[in-house]
């Protein structure tokens, strides 16, 4: 295990073997991490979320309360995953995504609340996924339009 300065990890965190961070991340409460995962410097996850194994969290990712990442995902620099419908103007049970198994999200992409990426799907850099990618397929543009995958991209990430 490999954890840089500046960061801090909830005392009721559940980790894996093998956990790499950059500096100045932020894992909060009742969250469990498997093996073999990277988490980049200053990237946040907030409380009550899995990630799963072989799992790559680059630079400045934030991933909020109650998120559900697989193994072997792709979290790009900067993207941002929501779970707020109407953030501070109408109640709602906060609803993180769901990123299945070998998912890729890009650089600057956005996920709003309650969306499922489809295992082996791919998020394009700076997509806003508004509605869920079905799996082995391709979110691209803003609002993200799903179009089909290329054949030379449907392979699980080596992570």
């Amino acid at each position: 295990m490999l954890i840089r300065p500046n960061s801090t990890i909830y005392c009721d965190v559940v980790i894996g073997n093998n956990l790499r961070t950059g500096h100045n991340i932020l894992v909060r409460e009742q969250t469990r991490i498997g093996d073999n995962v990277l988490i980049g410097t200053n990237v946040v996850i907030d409380g009550n979320t899995q990630i799963g194994s072989n799992v790559s969290i680059q630079s400045n990712v934030y991933i909020p309360t109650n998120t559900t990442i697989e193994d072997h995902v792709f979290l790009g620099p900067c993207s941002v995953i929501t779970n707020d419908k109407y953030p501070i103007r109408v109640k709602y049970d906060l609803k993180g995504a769901v990123i299945r198994k070998g998912a890729s999200v890009g650089a600057n992409a956005t996920i709003l609340p309650g969306v499922e990426i489809g295992e082996g799907a791919m998020v394009a850099a700076g997509a806003l996924v508004t509605k869920d990618v079905p799996a082995w397929k391709l979110a691209i543009g803003f609002p993200a339009q799903v179009v089909e995958l290329p054949d030379a991209l449907k392979t699980i990430n080596r992570i």
